[in-house]
């Protein structure tokens, strides 16, 4: 599920883009702290904002600048200020697109179903799994997180698909194995063990955090961020 950070003054606003992405299977979320929206940000860790222009302290453009830091996380603005200075000004500071307040719903929710699918899904209509910000997309073989692509091998990719194919159910090590494997015959079992430490060494090497948990005794599930 694809998480949007709305990032708008006017409460009233903000509860109706929220209710009306979350209708459409967005995971949605607004700021309510103006003084430090990167931390929201940092927190939330969303596909893409909708960024206003007006904000109380610190204008859109500055924290748009603020993302662009450590993110290319598409942002877009949506504002009444819409001058063309206001539209280049929003470009040039890392902005994607621009929506002018008054504006309708569905334009909103059509542009960030564009933006979304450029940006993530790749190649047309590239299968991907997605759960904790991560996605796995299944043509590639790679898995995407923030601004990342993490290169997998053959067992890490088989051993991600199964598990994300599987989200909020624990995959047992013999149905793992037997997806790496394509076997009923026999398998060491340490070999399984020794896979799945390197595929964790290399998910926390770029900050996901036990993403993969261990049950014991039963197998493993994708931890539920």
């Amino acid at each position: 599920m694809y998480k949007i950070l709305i990032v708008e003054d006017d409460v009233t606003i903000a509860g109706i883009l929220n209710e009306n992405l979350r209708k459409w299977g967005f995971e949605s979320d607004y700021v309510t702290d103006f003084s430090n929206v990167t931390a929201k940000f940092v927190e939330f860790n969303p596909h893409l904002v909708l960024m206003d222009i007006s904000l109380p302290f610190y204008n859109g453009y500055y924290w748009c600048s603020e993302i662009r830091k450590s993110s290319k996380v598409p942002i877009v603005f949506i504002s009444s200020n819409n001058t063309n200075m206001d539209i280049v000004m929003a470009i040039n500071m890392g902005g994607d697109d621009f929506i002018t307040k008054p504006f309708s719903l569905d334009i909103v929710v059509a542009k960030v179903q564009a933006i979304l699918r450029r940006t993530y899904s790749y190649i047309g209509e590239t299968k991907v799994l997605e759960h904790g910000g991560a996605l796995l997309n299944l043509s590639e073989a790679a898995l995407y997180y923030k601004e990342n692509k993490i290169e997998l091998t053959k067992n890490e990719f088989k051993i991600l698909e199964v598990l994300l194919e599987n989200k909020g159910n624990v995959v047992s090590r013999d149905m793992i194995m037997k997806k790496l494997w394509d076997s009923d015959s026999f398998i060491d079992d340490n070999t399984l063990t020794v896979n799945m430490n390197r595929l964790r060494k290399k998910l926390e090497s770029y900050e996901l955090m036990d993403y993969i948990t261990t049950k014991k005794g039963l197998g493993y599930i994708i931890n539920d961020h």
